[in-house]
């Protein structure tokens, strides 16, 4: 967010508390990985718009707009967890020296605005007039900055006409493609992130159940998916089977979301379905596998893909995770490539093996798991990698391949929601 406003022509302080983090962004390495970021930080940076930081009392007082993009991460009881949030908000209530748009970015629940706003009112040093913005953000992970110059729309959610006016004015180079930009109340504008990713999680759930439902009944999912996905009240995005959704937002916003509902007396009982199933749809897969390959019990398995989704480092609730926990418990032994995501699986999944490609990790494999879809996985030497196999098992948990050209080339397949 703070590289693509630098982009726009805007004047950008990031700051954060881990000293490490900063030197490195100040030197132009982004610590995670997204496509096209650190280049865009390296321009920002070097025309001097994007500046990095630990003080927060510099940030705050050099600032109109101040974003606050730190992590809600889950409480045992699915609720998020909130202290980085009312934590900057001391940090910015003691630095504040004139009037201030604070705009929450991070995914909060309902009535956070009004806590910020309870915060900051209560540990100012002398009264300082401020507004509370809810501006939450809608940004794919891989895609980020394709999804920040080009949004689906822009929503901000305020009772004062100046901050409106003034997030307007950040957002003004979007005007141009006529971005549709939502303007509605705090609470309105905080709700709508959860919905949001609640619908999409939903949707991936339901086509999830359909394929189980087509492999029992002899139907193919994709067919399926295709003709619903014809129907424009429906649309055919996000209809596309697999071994479940993860990442950073879907199972933690669907929790908090069901954690409000409980809150407030207003159970969301299709909610926490969705997240019953979810959870069912990657053990599932552990079954899926064993049963492809038989007792997996001393043989060795190649994983093709350990990010949650392509084009990301991300391990965060990745289906992969869990699908080798469960392979790895049966006795399997693990054989793993990723393009990005190695080194952050290797801190939580020491006993894997991790390979240089994925030819190197079907080498002696009993049997080959496509978990994550890149590019690279897509177009397979077929006759390279089924000579590096002990045996020609091909599960393809996100239905890349054709079954009928994977039968023609000798591998025993198996897929998705395909009898």
């Amino acid at each position: 967010t703070g590289a693509c406003f630098a982009e726009f022509g805007l004047h950008v302080t990031c700051v954060d508390k881990d000293a490490e983090r900063v030197s490195g962004l100040k030197a132009g390495k982004v610590p995670f990985f997204e496509p096209g970021l650190e280049e865009l930080v390296q321009k920002n940076s070097r025309e001097g718009r994007l500046h990095f930081t630990t003080d927060l009392r510099a940030g705050v007082q050099g600032s109109l707009v101040i974003f606050l993009a730190v992590g809600t991460p889950p409480r045992g009881d699915g609720s998020a967890d909130l202290s980085a949030i009312e934590e900057v908000a001391r940090g910015i209530a003691a630095a504040m020296d004139g009037y201030k748009v604070i705009a929450t970015k991070s995914t909060v629940p309902v009535g956070t605005g009004a806590k910020i706003r309870e915060i900051i009112s209560q540990h100012q040093r002398e009264h300082v007039d401020f507004d509370i913005v809810a501006n939450p953000e809608f940004l794919r992970e891989g895609a980020a900055i394709e999804d920040f110059m080009r949004p689906n729309r822009v929503v901000i959610g305020a009772t004062s006409a100046q901050a409106i006016a003034i997030l307007g004015d950040l957002y003004r180079p979007l005007y141009l493609i006529e971005t549709p930009v939502v303007v509605t109340d705090l609470q309105t504008a905080e709700l709508i992130k959860y919905a949001s990713n609640a619908f999409l999680a939903t949707k991936i759930t339901f086509i999830n159940e359909i394929a189980n439902l087509c492999e029992k009944v002899g139907a193919d999912v994709h067919v399926v998916a295709k003709a619903m996905g014809l129907d424009g009240r429906i649309g055919g995005k996000f209809l596309h089977p697999g071994p479940g959704f993860g990442g950073s937002c879907l199972p933690k916003d669907l929790r908090a979301l069901a954690e409000v509902g409980r809150r407030v007396g207003e159970p969301l009982e299709l909610i926490q379905a969705v997240s019953r199933v979810n959870e069912r749809q990657r053990a599932r897969m552990v079954e899926k596998v064993a049963a492809a390959v038989g007792n997996v019990a001393g043989k060795t398995l190649a994983v093709l893909g350990l990010a949650f989704k392509p084009n990301t480092d991300d391990i965060r609730e990745a289906p992969s995770l869990d699908l080798i926990r469960g392979l790895l418990e049966r006795g399997a032994r693990i054989r793993a490539f990723d393009p990005a995501a190695m080194p952050n699986a290797a801190r939580v999944l020491p006993a894997v093996e991790y390979c240089k490609d994925a030819y190197d990790a079907a080498t002696g494999a009993d049997g080959v798991v496509l978990a994550t879809e890149w590019n690279q996985f897509r177009n397979l030497d077929l006759g390279r990698l089924k000579a590096a196999l002990r045996q020609p098992v091909f599960v393809d948990l996100r239905n890349v391949y054709e079954p009928g050209r994977m039968r023609e080339a000798g591998f025993r397949y198996t897929g998705v929601g395909r009898a």
